[in-house]
């Protein structure tokens, strides 16, 4: 029996090329752009690679599944769309290249789960309406179409995530209030068929009085890293709640002092695929502001079994 298990295996990885592939970079020294993996202290990523004299790199990454690609915004301050980019490394020949720019007054890049669209944030609105954003796999920049619109809706619809199971998350009103009103704003899920799009608000205790928008949601939907305790200039710390067996939420809980070491900006908060490594900006100001990393896969399992063992 053992001996039918390994042939079987042997024989799954030979006709799994990418499979086998994409393990063979994420555990090389090749993955994350060559840098040196970081511990649980959290260190700016790529500093050298990502931004020039005038620009900064912030908000959410993304690293395509197999870890061969690697989206980034830039821009020269925050608040500010005119000199916004979305850029790209990509791995090719045993080497990176880049950086590229995808597109323009776009930010927020997130995969969908099979790596076949990319959703973004920002571009041009008719003011009324909030919108998703997507480039399919394609002949345009970087292999991707042009954005289009995915997603058009009269409330908010602010860093937007899918999942396995087809339900999204997203920041928004949900109907309640106005869409500019950030106060307003909680982190739902949004569930889409063809006929209808409905939209809920998770509540209480993920969601709090005030701004709930900046979060990162697993793609097995087991757990939610949000930026919590923001004051009225959305400074904040990152948090951590966990989905129970009911579909409650566990109350989040901090993601420790080495993360949340002292006041600022804290949000774009994204797992690599792989499940290893936590990155998120942070930044007082646009001038100390970067893209930081940090391990989280060993801070996850304790803060995980700690939390569902007590609630």
């Amino acid at each position: 029996m053992n001996k039918l298990f390994y042939i079987l295996l042997i024989l799954l990885l030979c006709l799994s090329p990418g499979l086998h592939a994409q393990t063979k970079l994420w555990n090389s020294a090749d993955a994350y752009l060559g840098q040196q993996p970081p511990s649980d202290i959290p260190v700016i990523f790529a500093q050298s690679l990502l931004t020039t004299a005038d620009t900064i790199a912030f908000d959410r990454t993304a690293f395509s599944p197999d870890g061969k690609q690697f989206y980034y915004p830039v821009n020269t301050t925050w608040f500010d769309s005119k000199n916004l980019k979305i850029k790209y490394f990509t791995y090719e020949d045993k080497k990176w290249t880049g950086p590229f720019i995808l597109n323009e007054h776009y930010y927020a890049p997130t995969f969908s789960i099979d790596g076949r669209t990319l959703y973004f944030l920002g571009g041009q609105s008719d003011g009324k309406h909030a919108l998703v954003w997507q480039s399919k796999k394609g002949q345009w920049s970087g292999g991707w179409t042009a954005p289009s619109v995915y997603l058009q809706k009269d409330y908010g619809l602010y860093d937007f995530m899918p999942t396995k199971s087809g339900t999204c998350y997203v920041g928004s009103n949900a109907h309640q209030g106005n869409r500019k009103d950030y106060s307003t704003y909680d982190i739902c899920q949004l569930k889409m068929t063809e006929k209808d799009t409905t939209i809920q608000s998770l509540g209480a205790p993920v969601n709090t009085p005030g701004f709930d928008g900046d979060f990162y949601v697993a793609p097995d939907e087991s757990y939610l890293i949000v930026s919590a305790k923001e004051t009225k200039d959305f400074e904040c710390e990152l948090y951590i709640s966990f989905h129970k067996p009911d579909k409650s939420w566990t109350p989040p809980v901090s993601l420790g002092p080495l993360i949340n070491d002292g006041t600022a900006h804290r949000w774009g908060q994204y797992v690599t695929p792989d499940g290893k490594y936590l990155f998120y900006s942070k930044g007082t100001s646009p001038k100390d502001c970067h893209i930081y990393w940090v391990r989280f896969d060993l801070l996850l399992a304790k803060l995980k079994k700690e939390n569902l063992r007590n609630n």
